[in-house]
């Protein structure tokens, strides 16, 4: 696996299809501090300011098509991650949410690149970690980790456990 670390991006799903279209190998990670457009599902907006977790993974190409399987797949293992970690039991909101207490925490979009045929799928995640203050319009419907736990939690630790989880429900899937 290959990081690729930013201070600040537009949206690391945009940098991902950028390079992956330069050539770059599957299970590339692109990571940002802040997101200036990140974006969730049906173009919405997702709320990026500086301590959260915004990565996305260029996957390899699979025989596995549907997007919501794939994002499913993701929204489990950050799930996990968070069950496992911090003893907080999410729910997963289908397709790609993931709640504590009915409040948004990391939310996953997945895109696939098509040429003639499917080339790749991009896989983008929005984990809110060590956010501390919301906009008023997301003040009832958002929280992070911190927020939750009363103290700061470690990005690349977390980013670590996702990337191992994920790609092993994908190998899981091939078997």
């Amino acid at each position: 696996m290959k990081l690729i670390h930013y201070k600040k991006l537009s949206s690391t799903s945009l940098k991902a299809k950028e390079l992956a279209k330069k050539g770059a190998k599957p299970w590339t990670v692109i990571m940002a501090d802040v997101q200036t457009k990140g974006r969730g599902q049906m173009g919405n907006k997702w709320f990026s300011p500086k301590g959260g977790l915004y990565f996305s993974i260029i996957l390899p190409k699979a025989e596995l098509e549907d997007l919501q399987t794939l994002t499913v797949l993701a929204a489990f293992t950050i799930a996990k991650v968070i069950k496992e970690n911090f003893k907080i039991e999410p729910l997963i909101k289908l397709p790609n949410d993931v709640l504590i207490n009915k409040e948004k925490v990391a939310g996953v979009l997945t895109e696939n690149i098509i040429g003639k045929a499917l080339k790749l799928s991009i896989i983008g995640i929005g984990l809110n970690t060590n956010i501390e203050k919301f906009p008023e319009d997301l003040k009832n419907t958002a929280t992070s980790l911190k927020l939750k736990l009363g103290k700061k939690v470690d990005n690349r630790k977390i980013l670590n456990q996702i990337l191992k989880g994920i790609k092993k429900q994908l190998k899981s899937i091939k078997e």
